[in-house]
């Protein structure tokens, strides 16, 4: 498989090299669907003038990037393309890696059921076989790297690619089973944006798998292990931001950053909920509504946890796809990145609803962004409802994507207990109804 990969990646980083040199870069690293006002790259090349000239790049209005990654192109501006480039070749490599040891264990577990017979006699037809999986690690770093969103996220210079390394990097780390690791990239992805909080229960329910500890609130190894977890994961945080203060020598950042998150006060188009919504709210609702907005993200965490306790992997694909869909400042970088683990679910397909109404909508949808917003902003034969309303849809149609694969792999699920065909107690074929 190392041929093959080395290949993909020749190729993906030879599209961006392409792109790089071409004259299609300013014209994308503007386009609100692929930049934010967290992750463009002119913010940052605006706070690093900042920096050089000796005040603080949180003194204004302008940046709102963390620290690190400021100081980090302090050092590596002149190699800002390669930077990018490199990042998103680690993500791929990551989750490649990630998804290939995913499904040896998926294969193994898949093998011992079947040797104590636990599957019933009719659903064989539903179990994996190896040649089946041997190329879906090879796919994920293919949708990944050669997926339009992913490009042209780094063709921006967005800093959202480095995001989705930090983030691949902690998958990677889970599932590999490495306990501090794991903690400290979670840390890290929560420093750089504060949604990935959530994946720490997907996160505690894998690790405390693989070392075979039960999820009961009343075995003190629960606790003891949710303990460790959270001083590995809290000390590597606190780490972090001392790290942060000794570069910049100040706390001014967390306002500029998290406050920034999470009261939303640039109205910049984008691809999220947020914008106009709030551009058309009125003050003294303000507070409300944004509250019940940020707590979207959280809320979805503790029911999902419960269902999915017992398949945490999919519990993240989960987790993700709702931070893309409901944080406050989306790109379509977030969006890649749960759709890169699209292939690891292929075998989802026969229970699957809507998806081919759901991709003509999404792709639909990613082909009007450009046109309304040439109508609304250039030629004025439009206004900000057309283009809210695009955003809408693409939305709705996320929402539909996952929610008819967290629909069928739960069928699947109830298919390998109780079988692929049933019955009812007359013999006669029963309807299975999910609610």
């Amino acid at each position: 498989m190392a041929a093959p990969l080395t290949l993909l990646v020749i190729v993906a980083v030879t599209i961006r090299a392409a792109l790089f040199r071409s004259s299609l870069v300013d014209v994308i690293s503007e386009r609100v669907e692929v930049v934010s006002p967290l992750t463009a790259w002119k913010r940052v090349v605006e706070g690093l003038a900042l920096l050089d000239l000796g005040v603080s790049p949180y003194s204004g209005d302008v940046f709102h990037e963390t620290p690190l990654i400021i100081y980090l192109f302090h050092f590596l501006v002149d190699y800002a393309e390669i930077t990018f480039m490199l990042a998103d070749v680690m993500t791929a490599v990551a989750l490649y890696l990630a998804v290939k040891d995913y499904n040896k264990q998926v294969f193994r577990k898949q093998k011992y059921a079947l040797e104590a017979d636990r599957y019933p006699h009719d659903c064989h037809e539903l179990i994996r076989s190896p040649t089946e999986m041997f190329y879906i690690p090879l796919k994920v770093a293919m949708f990944y790297l050669l997926n339009p969103f992913t490009i042209l996220s780094c063709v921006a210079k967005s800093t959202c690619g480095l995001n989705n390394a930090v983030i691949a990097f902690f998958i990677l780390s889970t599932i590999k089973g490495s306990v501090l690791l794991s903690a400290i990239f979670l840390a890290l992805a929560t420093y750089q944006s504060i949604y990935p909080l959530t994946l720490c229960a997907p996160a505690l329910l894998y690790l405390m798998q693989r070392q075979y500890i039960p999820v009961n609130f009343r075995r003190v190894s629960f606790w003891w292990f949710i303990a460790q977890y959270a001083f590995m994961y809290l000390g590597s945080l606190c780490v972090i931001i001392c790290l942060s203060f000794f570069l910049l020598g100040s706390f001014d950042y967390v306002p500029s950053v998290y406050g920034f998150i999470l009261s939303v006060p640039d109205l910049t188009p984008n691809i999220g909920l947020f914008w106009y919504f709030f551009a058309e709210m009125f003050e003294h609702f303000r507070l409300f509504f944004l509250c019940v907005f940020q707590i979207n993200v959280f809320f979805y965490t503790i029911p999902l946890s419960v269902k999915l306790k017992e398949h945490p992997v999919f519990l993240i694909f989960m987790q993700l796809a709702v931070i893309s869909i409901f944080k406050s400042y989306p790109t379509v970088g977030d969006i890649a990145l749960y759709m890169s683990f699209l292939p690891v679910w292929s075998h989802l397909h026969r229970f699957l609803r809507n998806i081919f109404l759901v991709s003509c909508v999404l792709l639909a949808c990613s082909a009007l962004f450009p046109v309304l917003w040439h109508l609304w902003i250039y030629a004025g034969s439009a206004n900000s409802n057309f283009y809210y309303a695009i955003t809408l849809l693409f939305n709705v149609a996320q929402i539909l994507l996952v929610s008819d694969y967290f629909y069928a792999f739960l069928r699947r699920e109830h298919h390998l207990t109780y079988g692929l065909y049933l019955k009812r107690k007359d013999g006669s074929e029963a309807t299975l109804v999910l609610k």
